[in-house]
């Protein structure tokens, strides 16, 4: 087999195993991502998953990068929707909070800190792609800018804070962030219907109330 092939198999066979993963989170959970049960979904030998990705956390990481790519596209369809940054801010809170509904276990997997931590797994990422973090950042950097023009929105219309009093848009992004990953991981464990039992189990009414707590009430 020359060089080429051999290239092409070992392509195919880390997709077989990242597909693999991606059937299995999605049906089971991300703590059902075992090194032995990918490799027996995938048909190959449980040693076959150590000849393309050096560790565990490298094979993961590739099945989370598959997550983050759906999750961007949804965002990007969002962001390239006509419209106000505040509703283009709600379209992705809602496209967030449901992706996070539909795929609980790769969201789980997604945003799993050691699975982030650049720092502790630089060498899997020189070999397999950019670091996950990276996947990360882009869809914060388009919350970080529509924060920013709805701002200048506001500034425009006479009803936003003054420039000295707001804090900056990536601040504002992170606590925007930071609610709604709350509402999705509490909305999944069932603590939302405990603190509010009259509440339909949409978040809507909750999406509402985070944009208006971090950019000022939308009728303002």
């Amino acid at each position: 087999m020359d060089q080429a092939n051999q290239a092409e198999r070992a392509n195919s066979l880390r997709e077989r195993l990242i597909d693999a993963g991606v059937d299995l989170v999605t049906a089971e959970g991300s703590a059902a991502l075992g090194l032995r049960e990918i490799a027996r979904r995938a048909g190959v030998s449980h040693g076959a998953p150590r000849r393309y990705f050096p560790t565990h956390h490298a094979l993961l990481s590739a099945i989370a990068r598959r997550g983050f790519a759906e999750l961007t596209a949804r965002f990007e369809a969002v962001n390239e929707a006509a419209g106000a940054p505040r509703d283009r801010l709600r379209g992705l809170a809602d496209v967030f909070l449901d992706y996070a509904g539909e795929h609980g276990g790769m969201f789980e997997l997604m945003f799993r800190h050691d699975l982030l931590d650049s720092e502790a797994h630089a060498s899997d990422a020189d070999a397999h792609g950019p670091r996950l973090r990276d996947s990360t950042l882009p869809l914060f950097a388009r919350l970080v800018e529509l924060v920013a023009q709805d701002r200048a929105h506001r500034a425009e219309r006479g009803t936003g804070p003054s420039h000295d009093s707001a804090p900056p848009p990536a601040l504002t992004a992170a606590a925007l962030w930071t609610n709604l990953h709350g509402i999705a991981v509490l909305r999944a464990n069932g603590s939302l219907r405990l603190v509010l039992p009259g509440a339909s189990d949409g978040p809507d009414p909750l999406v509402t109330a985070a944009l208006d707590a971090h950019l000022g009430r939308a009728d303002a």
